[in-house]
């Protein structure tokens, strides 16, 4: 992990969340430890965002979500609605999973202190549309980009489920997994993936063909949410789009043959179904935006 936060330091990335947003038991770091890989990215010029778990389930969740929005250093991602309310006051992003569907829910948080919003990964370039011609000026859009899309959360743990063990004693099965587990239908087509209690999409969502709309939509930052392999040539191929007129066909060729097994999917952004892979066929150059 530190090698890792290491390596994403001299990369070309802007903005790196960090901490455990999925399940409080898989705590491979201690919080003194993603707080000297907070100082050490800000040190390398990153802003640094904190994130909150997405489910609470225990009062020791709540008691941890209370010591993380009260750091006076960092910015914090509120994954549900009970971290915006401890957050409430003071500047605060949105992660994709909470539920923002139209821009009067934004005005209402940006009473409340909202910074910036993710787009959630169902809604479609339609949508944000209405929405950014409607939101206040101050907030800041961000767009998931890359990665496999967080579809729903359950208080069951699937991966020590489908080992035959309960979630208490899960035995870390998900780590295991460095990509998730593969879920298939009878059919044999990948279909999804399960992280512990984060049922994923097994194709990954990939947005670089879509880089010019995702700017004249007037997106302020795109979210990579990383693989376990090749995530700094992932950022470099988007930098590079964005920065220094590469071709969108060529990069997009390049991460097909990086991302893992399943496939890439953008139907959701086009308006259609979530597994679907619409190509327009891009091939312009690109100007800069925030990763």
């Amino acid at each position: 992990m530190f090698k890792f936060y290491q390596r994403i330091a001299r990369s070309n990335i802007d903005i790196v969340y960090l901490g455990e947003t999925v399940c409080a038991k898989r705590k491979m770091l201690r919080r003194d430890d993603w707080l000297n890989i907070a100082k050490m990215l800000k040190d390398s010029g990153k802003e640094v965002v904190l994130s909150s778990m997405t489910l609470i389930e225990a009062n020791s969740d709540l008691a941890t979500l209370k010591t993380l929005c009260q750091n006076n250093e960092y910015m914090v991602e509120a994954n549900d609605m009970a971290a915006v309310q401890q957050l409430s006051g003071q500047s605060f992003i949105t992660g994709p999973a909470v539920n923002i569907y139209n821009s009067h829910s934004l005005q209402v948080l940006s009473k409340l202190g909202l910074k910036r919003w993710v787009l959630p990964v169902e809604l479609s370039k339609d949508t944000l549309s209405d929405m950014q011609n409607n939101k206040p000026s101050e907030i800041e859009t961000e767009v998931l980009v890359y990665g496999r899309l967080p579809l729903a959360y359950s208080a069951r743990c699937f991966t020590a489920r489908a080992h035959n063990l309960p979630k208490d004693d899960c035995q870390y099965k998900c780590l295991d997994y460095a990509d998730g587990l593969m879920l298939s239908t009878q059919e044999q087509q990948q279909f999804l993936i399960l992280n512990g209690i984060q049922t994923q999409s097994a194709k990954t969502n990939n947005l670089i063909s879509e880089l010019n709309e995702l700017i004249q939509l007037n997106v302020d930052v795109l979210r990579i949410s990383p693989p376990s392999q090749h995530c700094e040539k992932i950022i470099d191929l988007f930098y590079q789009c964005l920065h220094h007129d590469y071709s969108v066909n060529d990069a997009n060729i390049e991460l097909q043959s990086l991302m893992p097994t399943g496939g890439s999917c953008n139907g959701y952004w086009h308006g259609r179904n979530g597994m679907d892979n619409f190509n327009n066929n891009q091939d312009s150059s690109c100007q800069p935006a925030c990763l």
